[in-house]
């Protein structure tokens, strides 16, 4: 991906330097979403879908930049990061604004180890999710050489599709598909309820890729290295990689066919009408 270093972008947060305990959630209702989310981690899934949505008491938390001391051997992954997740969030705002309608910037924070949110506190475990509480996306950029080395999916665009799919979830709210997934929920399992919001949000990704591919900022192979780490993190694949029987109905974030398939569907399209997943009998 063609990328300029330098970005100025006040949406990261760099929370790195400060470190917290390990990650310990009290409250029944809390507790049981934080486990399953955990749970799922075991098996590479990102598991933004799983965390509270908006109706748990926030944690308190602190936007204050707190980068780690010395030489910081991220510096150029986290100047990635930070051009990254300008494009997507202008990207979004300018097609907002092409409707009409207001955007608000999400954050990301970027942590090590463990993090409180406005949806309670989250370990590294947990994988990169979006907490629609607050608004803030969060990373352990550590995540990144898990992506590459355990699931085979290397390359900076594939870390850049990681972002721009959790500011998918954010396009949720702001959008309302909060309330479309509850309508939707009635008739459905909570699982079923997820698999729709993760691969919405795979959609958006694309139509972001899309956008950027229009900005000659996609090199050679670009769109593979997204389309190899929708494929790892199927609920299909993670299951027979762990060793045990695929079960559909356990299934959270979508095979790592229709993964690939809303991804491809945004990138050729570029337009959110097309990420009509509650819409749709066929995923």
């Amino acid at each position: 991906m063609k990328w300029t270093p330098g970005t100025d972008n006040d949406d990261v947060v760099d929370q790195r330097g400060s470190r917290i305990g390990a990650a310990h959630v009290t409250g029944g209702g809390l507790a049981t979403v934080v486990v399953v989310v955990l749970v799922a981690r075991l098996f590479g899934v990102d598991v933004s879908g799983l965390l509270g949505r908006g109706d748990q008491p926030s944690a308190p938390r602190s936007d204050q930049q707190q980068p780690p001391a010395g030489v910081d051997p991220d510096e150029k992954l986290v100047e990635f990061v930070k051009f990254v997740m300008k494009d997507i969030q202008d990207t979004f705002e300018a097609k907002f604004k092409a409707d009409g309608k207001p955007y608000r910037h999400a954050k990301l924070v970027l942590f090590t180890d463990a993090i409180d949110t406005g949806c309670g506190r989250a370990g590294k475990a947990v994988g990169p999710f979006y907490c629609p509480a607050d608004e803030h996306a969060y990373i352990d950029l550590s995540f990144y050489r898990e992506l590459q080395e355990r699931f085979g999916a290397p390359g900076d665009f594939a870390q850049a599709y990681v972002l721009a799919h959790e500011i998918g979830h954010h396009l949720q709210k702001l959008m309302g598909m909060e309330q479309r997934a509850e309508a939707f929920g009635r008739g459905h399992t909570r699982n079923e309820v997820s698999v729709r919001m993760e691969l919405q949000a795979d959609c958006f990704a694309g139509v972001w890729a899309y956008a950027a591919k229009g900005k000659d900022l996609l090199e050679a192979g670009d769109l593979e290295e997204a389309l190899t780490a929708a494929t790892a993190i199927g609920d299909d694949r993670l299951q027979k990689q762990a060793g045990i029987q695929v079960k559909p109905d356990t299934f959270t974030h979508g095979t790592s066919a229709q993964r690939v398939r809303w991804l491809r569907k945004g990138f050729e399209r570029g337009e959110f009408d097309v990420c009509g997943t509650f819409s749709t009998q066929e995923l």
